[in-house]
């Protein structure tokens, strides 16, 4: 297989960071320097990465954002803006414990982790990180990721817990499909009478929304408070922080 393409299986990078350390002849495969994109590897070749290439993987950031409503998560939309135009050293977080000071270099190849509806709010994860992304949105990915999400019930606006009928929240967790595709099972229970927690393991385009309107329900207010073991916590709206070199997701 490709050599890019056996250095992401592993782990190493990402393929678009694969070519870029080929081509800078920063990998090597059984003590052979390689710099030619395309070359071909079997899996039990021994393929080591120069420092260099180590070096500047480590510089590379992750971006945790409390995302607002009104901002798209990747390119601008409809005259939407991004939410990496929110990623300012004015929008730092004070409790930015990372000791990571910030620089304009950190908004280059800055790219989204997952998305967050332009309605929706709560943690975005941007990343230089090829590593970062993959585990996140690759197809291998298991990262369940957790939401609060306000709703109403045909006119029923308050206690909708105790109208809402427990047949329909067992579908919720299991037994709807969208785009004829079955979705996965996720968590779903009350966190309060007018308010569900999901936790779900697949990220399908207003995956949400569009379950709760299979069963009746309407969303008034959807918030993502985790991704993995990496929580919003008391991260304010509109700013953000860099993930620490002591968390992972």
């Amino acid at each position: 297989m490709r050599l890019s393409k056996r250095m992401s299986e592993l782990g190493l990078c990402s393929r678009r960071e694969a070519d870029e350390w080929i081509e800078k002849g920063w990998v090597l495969v059984d003590g052979e320097r390689i710099d030619t994109l395309g070359t071909k590897v079997t899996p039990d070749q021994r393929i080591e990465i120069d420092p260099a290439a180590r070096a500047a993987q480590a510089r590379q950031v992750t971006i945790l954002l409390h995302k607002p409503v009104g901002y798209v998560s990747g390119q601008a939309e409809d005259g939407y803006p991004p939410a990496a135009t929110l990623v300012t050293a004015a929008n730092q977080w004070d409790g930015d414990r990372s000791g990571v000071r910030f620089s304009p270099l950190h908004l280059r190849t800055l790219a989204p982790a997952g998305r967050l509806d332009i309605d929706s709010t709560g943690l975005l994860v941007l990343t230089q990180d090829g590593r970062v992304a993959k585990q996140l949105i690759g197809e291998q990915s298991d990262i369940d990721k957790e939401y609060l999400v306000r709703v109403t019930y045909d006119d029923i606006e308050t206690d909708i817990d105790q109208h809402f009928p427990a047949e329909l929240l067992a579908k919720l967790r299991h037994g709807l499909s969208l785009d004829d595709v079955p979705l996965k099972p996720a968590m779903v229970s009350w966190q309060n009478g007018e308010q569900l927690r999901f936790v779900l393991r697949e990220g399908k385009k207003r995956q949400i929304r569009r379950m709760c309107e299979l069963v009746g329900l309407k969303v008034v207010g959807l918030k993502r408070v985790r991704m993995g073991r990496v929580l919003l916590g008391a991260l304010p709206q509109g700013q953000w922080r860099y993930l620490t070199f002591d968390e992972s997701f």
